[in-house]
């Protein structure tokens, strides 16, 4: 043990590794529904291998930190400048007042408990459950002219308050948000019913826009042998799918086996009794065709044909600001079903009043011809790869840097967004752009999760084992009373946020309870919400507030600084 200890201080490396192995499988245990999630285990861990004394110097923990920001901003880019347009001003207004009780609830707390600059940074990233704050509020502290002592003693302050309020933070939100936000809306039942209403308006009835393929309903290729008199002397494919639509269903013919021949289907194509067809559709809609049209058959000439699915960015102005419904009815949507639509890396459902905007991800399936020639008429097909652009990534934290080490001096007091706020701006920036022209800037969802995730924890990891020798002394400081201050300072916020959507904003209550949760950017309580109401609706309020909360309550990590 000695000579592992010994090593781990010889290669403090090798501690942040093991930081993050342990913080990663730690967070990811569960009692009931509970953990501790990923970042605050990591924290923890940190801290207790940070008991060994271990020093880590250079900018290790700046350049991930740096990547880690840059992805956020680069994923809600498109929604952020979206929020600016008609009809996304009301939720962005909204988001942006609500981010400011955020900073205002634990500013004011912090004064009236007597906490010093770190401790309110750390109450105010903790609460809110925005980690970047950490990074940010260290930085702004670093450039204040006080002596180099302070500077520490309120840096290592900042992941001690974090972490006795990141809990209620996290589980707080989402029982408030699913259990407590209902009741203050009229009961969970009612608006159950208010969810279920909006999925009506927006076409979730079979009747108003069949063949809407849900992510949980999958499309399927099907094989049947045709034995309906309905074909008499013969039926155009074009026939066929015709009577389809009339049943309320979309479902299309993609192969024909005649007199033993295998052949791609054409609109024209007359179909007899003994044919054998592929129809593709929603599961429940071409399953049901086996009781009209004749049994399956398992053919293995007729069934082995190439599908796709790809995910399609949205770029096309024909296709942006339009419905779901509106994009089923184009020529170029013939045999291609849509399986999901992405926003800000957040699902959203798929309805026919559901509006299409520049740089969501819509997930097409049908044959590969058909597939591409509608992932050409939509956008640009995001084809599995590998590669990420570092060119892009690189200048644009760069530039980013560069803008925010600028800093003003009013009254003495320097300001600045700090190189962290500067690639926080740059990835909205860069993300927008990437948005609007996606044959450039490329940075795949497994890359983004790395950039994400590793880059934040690996920051997290360094910040806690830097911290470790006086955070048991930093805790006692805080006291438990710290625990029941961060509460409030959670609790506020969103209760007032629900309060605003109602009664100011007169926002649909699915809606009240997406942006509320967006503005706050957790996650976890939209997806509480989501389960409580037993909708999805709740996620179309969600992405333009996430992507204003994403970027004020970063930044608010400056503001509290120089506030207190």
């Amino acid at each position: 043990m000695e000579w592992i200890i010994s090593q781990l201080r010889e290669h403090p490396e090798l501690a942040v590794f093991l930081t993050l192995f342990l913080g990663f499988w730690i967070g990811k245990l569960k009692i009931g529904k509970f953990s501790l999630g990923t970042v605050t285990s990591v924290l923890l861990v940190g801290v207790l291998v940070g008991q060994l004394n271990i020093e880590i110097s250079g900018p290790l923990k700046s350049v991930f930190f740096l990547l880690f920001l840059f992805a956020v901003g680069y994923k809600v880019g498109p929604q952020f400048f979206r929020g600016l347009k008609k009809d996304g001003l009301p939720q962005m207004l909204f988001a942006a007042i609500m981010c400011v009780f955020c900073l205002i609830a634990p500013w004011g707390l912090a004064k009236i408990m007597g906490y010093n600059l770190g401790e309110a940074a750390g109450l105010l990233a903790g609460s809110q459950t925005i980690s970047a704050v950490i990074g940010v509020a260290g930085d702004t502290i670093n450039g204040l002219d006080i002596a180099a002592a302070d500077k520490t003693k309120f840096i290592n302050a900042i992941p001690v308050a974090y972490a006795v309020t990141y809990i209620f933070g996290t589980a707080g939100s989402a029982w408030l948000l699913a259990s407590i936000g209902p009741r203050l809306l009229g009961g969970l039942e009612k608006v159950k019913a208010a969810c279920k209403e909006l999925e009506a308006k927006m076409g979730s009835s079979d009747e108003e826009e069949p063949g809407i393929a849900k992510a949980a309903r999958p499309v399927v290729f099907r094989g049947y042998k045709i034995e309906n008199d309905w074909f008499g002397d013969g039926k155009k494919i074009s026939e066929l799918e015709t009577y389809f639509r009339k049943d309320g269903k979309t479902i299309y013919v993609e192969r024909v086996r005649q007199n033993g021949v295998v052949g791609d289907a054409s609109p024209n194509l007359i179909l007899k009794k003994g044919d054998e067809v592929v129809l593709s559709g929603r599961r429940e809609f071409v399953i049901d065709e086996e009781e009209w049209i004749g049994n399956e058959v398992l053919n293995v000439q007729l069934l082995d044909f190439p599908t796709e699915t790809i995910p399609v960015t949205v770029s096309k102005k024909t296709c942006a600001t339009k419905t779901v419904a509106h994009l089923r009815r184009q020529k170029f949507m013939h045999g291609v079903s849509i399986q999901s639509i992405k926003r800000a890396g957040v699902d959203i459902p798929v309805l026919p009043k559901t509006v299409i905007d520049a740089g969501d991800v819509i997930s097409l399936i049908g044959l590969k011809k058909e597939v591409d020639m509608a992932a050409d008429a939509i956008g640009y097909a995001d084809r599995p790869t590998n590669q990420t652009d570092m060119i892009f990534v690189g200048l644009g934290i760069l530039l980013g840097g560069l803008f925010g080490a600028l800093t003003v001096h009013l009254g003495g007091v320097p300001l600045s967004l700090s190189t962290s706020g500067g690639a926080l701006i740059a990835g909205l920036i860069f993300g927008w752009l990437r948005g609007k022209h996606p044959t450039f800037g490329r940075i795949p969802e497994p890359s983004l999760w790395i950039l994400n995730n590793v880059g934040l924890n690996m920051f997290i990891a360094v910040v806690g084992i830097t911290a470790g020798p006086g955070f048991v002394q930093g805790f006692k400081e805080v006291g438990v009373s710290l625990f029941v201050v961060g509460a409030l300072a959670t609790a506020i916020p969103l209760i007032v946020g629900l309060l605003l959507a109602k009664y100011v904003f007169k926002f649909h209550p699915a809606l009240v309870l997406g942006c509320t949760a967006g503005a706050r950017t957790t996650t976890a309580a939209l997806g509480a919400i989501q389960d409580a109401v037993e909708s999805q609706t709740p996620s179309l309020g969600y992405t333009v507030t996430y992507a204003v909360g994403n970027t004020l309550l970063i930044i608010w990590g400056v503001a509290i600084v120089l506030m207190m």
